[in-house]
């Protein structure tokens, strides 16, 4: 399947430039160092993606979950605002040239949508670990995205 998700029509604020100051920090004082928490103890891995329009290396920190076979999955939340944040965007146009580094190391990934029964197992046990990200669901009507990142062999 691809990446179809659709902006919604309500949702909370598209984080602003508060939020990409700490994202810049996290990734500088916590993330490269290997700690690989965000606040609020959630797991974090530094994604690296190929910007869309720009062609250019774009990082983010973002929450992860475990998913099947060593596989990380990850939800394009912005925080319950009604549009995708861009690392989604840049997934959806270069979904085999993204790469993760989480516990101190880098690894190349391949990226893919979950989309019905799969990605409903998936939300439960995300939503499950952690109520921030429901409660980002209900700001919302769009369905917010749940990436499945997996390893690529090199």
């Amino acid at each position: 399947m691809t990446f179809t998700t659709r902006p919604g029509t309500y949702g909370a604020r598209q984080p602003g430039a508060a939020v990409r100051w700490l994202n810049k920090l996290m990734l500088r004082h916590v993330l490269r160092r290997g700690g690989g928490k965000l606040l609020g103890g959630l797991d974090a891995l530094v994604l690296t993606t190929v910007g869309r329009r720009s062609g250019r290396t774009r990082v983010s920190p973002v929450c992860w979950f475990p998913g099947a076979d060593g596989t990380w999955l990850v939800v394009a939340s912005a925080n319950g605002a009604a549009r995708n944040p861009a690392w989604y965007h840049n997934l959806a146009a270069h979904p085999d040239q993204a790469e993760i580094t989480v516990d101190g190391r880098t690894v190349p990934v391949t990226a893919r949508q979950l989309h019905g029964d799969e990605r409903a197992r998936a939300w439960r046990q995300i939503a499950g670990a952690s109520a921030r990200f429901d409660g980002y669901q209900r700001k919302t009507d769009r369905e917010l995205p749940v990436i499945r990142l997996t390893a690529r062999p090199e």
